[in-house]
């Protein structure tokens, strides 16, 4: 099996066990997320247009999004996962695709977030992945993206404990990360730590400049 149909038919099976319809307010992933979105939700216009990369079930990244005015695209491998987002966050947008092989408007979102996704995509797939969310960012616009801390690429057959739920992931280490976001033009705002069991990844925020800027 490759590795996007091992990260699609993992997700299609843990989908319920990974994320339920609800989370309650108290959940320490919900307030990570409420923090993380709450910071980049200050630097953006209000109903902006926010593009979700791997939005899962849509709880509660997209949900969260949309409760606060903007119009929210989710997109997401995994039908199941898109399925229920559709169902439990009805206000939002989602495409059920491999997030490498779309295409968007050049300028069409001020911010992009990607939490847990990116580090599911090959290693060689992901500069290009950046190239393209860079376009598709307005000028100014900003991507909230976890990504890796180590570089490490592996997988799992029974992911979660789930019989037969497969899982892939692939990244290298924050400073290539952030040359390769450099490069690409982005200016990194902030890089954080995000721990997890006896290792973690890495938050960043990057923007890309706005026309005329000197950044």
């Amino acid at each position: 099996m490759n590795p996007k149909a091992m990260v699609r038919a993992g997700y299609d099976k843990i989908s319920h066990v990974y994320r339920g319809d609800m989370i309650d307010s108290g959940d320490a992933a919900y307030q990570r997320y409420t923090g993380w979105i709450n910071e980049l939700l200050s630097l953006i216009p209000a109903q902006a247009a926010i593009l979700d990369l791997g939005c899962g079930n849509g709880i509660p990244g997209a949900k969260l999004l949309t409760d606060r005015g903007h119009r929210v695209t989710g997109v997401d491998i995994s039908a199941v996962q898109i399925a229920r987002a559709q169902a439990l966050v009805p206000a939002a947008q989602f495409i059920c695709a491999d997030m490498t092989e779309l295409d968007f408007g050049a300028g069409t979102f001020a911010a992009i977030v990607a939490f847990y996704a990116i580090i599911h995509i090959p290693l060689a797939e992901q500069p290009a992945l950046f190239v393209a969310i860079y376009r598709w960012l307005q000028p100014g616009g900003y991507l909230m993206a976890i990504v890796g801390a180590e570089a490490w690429t592996g997988s799992e057959a029974d992911w979660l404990g789930v019989p037969d739920a497969p899982m892939y992931w692939s990244h290298t280490d924050a400073a290539t990360y952030q040359q390769w976001l450099e490069a690409q033009g982005f200016q990194i705002t902030w890089t954080r730590f995000v721990p997890e069991g006896q290792g973690g990844h890495t938050l960043v925020l990057a923007q890309k400049p706005r026309a005329g800027s000197d950044l």
